[in-house]
């Protein structure tokens, strides 16, 4: 079945689920900001599937092509960017591909790779989601969607605790440049997702020693400690 009978066999769309029918892979390594746009498909009316990884989101795309691709540009095995240029290279093309990030910074190396757009994390409303899927889609696309802030979606806490869980456990172990890269991207995603802003401005501030080569045991420790300091708080 080719896009324009899936939208022909869609006759139910509104404006308040306009993505209803649709598939949307989503290959993001949080729980927390999986379950952010989880939310967001749900009360879109798509249908979601995650890929914590590259290798995983390759798995995927090799059974079926979704309708929209979201990628996160930081993965445990690589950056997005090179997802990306495979899935705008591929015939037939994914008809909307979305890098995704917490960092602004890099929404040029999403454009560069082939996204049609970017979306900064957090997502700041339902609308914005929605509009930046339907711009791509041609059929849909006059669907006017109501504005909704994203924070009323809020994913369970407990999975930012199980994501600050698997940071805690990167922290306790070796951390090479390439692991603290990872460690840098992903709590900064997380923690501007979840709203966590001394967590956000401890690990910029790790972020930014990093770059700049100094050596960074003060702020990982800073980090660590704010870290640990919320899973107490949870138990």
């Amino acid at each position: 079945m080719d896009d324009t009978d899936l939208f022909a066999a869609t006759p139910r769309l509104t404006a308040a689920r306009p993505l209803l029918g649709l598939t949307i892979l989503v290959v993001e390594d949080s729980r927390y900001a999986s379950e952010a746009v989880r939310l967001l498909c749900l009360k879109s009316g798509a249908r979601i599937r995650r890929a914590d990884s590259l290798r995983t989101a390759r798995r995927h795309l090799s059974v079926y092509r979704p309708n929209a691709l979201l990628i996160d540009m930081g993965l445990p095995d690589g950056s997005g960017a090179g997802l990306i240029a495979e899935a705008a290279a591929a015939q037939p093309r994914i008809p909307v591909i979305l890098g995704m990030s917490g960092d602004v910074a890099r929404e040029g190396e999403a454009l560069g790779a082939g996204a049609d757009a970017f979306l900064a994390k957090p997502i700041a409303s339902l609308a914005q989601f929605q509009a930046a899927v339907l711009e791509h889609l041609p059929e849909r696309a006059r669907i006017s969607c109501p504005e909704m802030p994203a924070a009323e979606l809020r994913p369970d806490p407990a999975l930012y605790r199980d994501d600050l869980a698997h940071a805690a456990g990167m922290i306790g172990g070796e951390l090479g440049d390439a692991s603290l890269d990872y460690l840098v991207q992903f709590l900064s995603g997380l923690a501007r997702s979840a709203g966590d802003a001394p967590l956000s401005a401890a690990t910029d501030a790790l972020a930014e020693a990093h770059r700049k080569g100094r050596a960074p045991r003060t702020h990982l420790a800073q980090v660590a400690g704010l870290v640990q300091e919320r899973l107490a708080r949870a138990c």
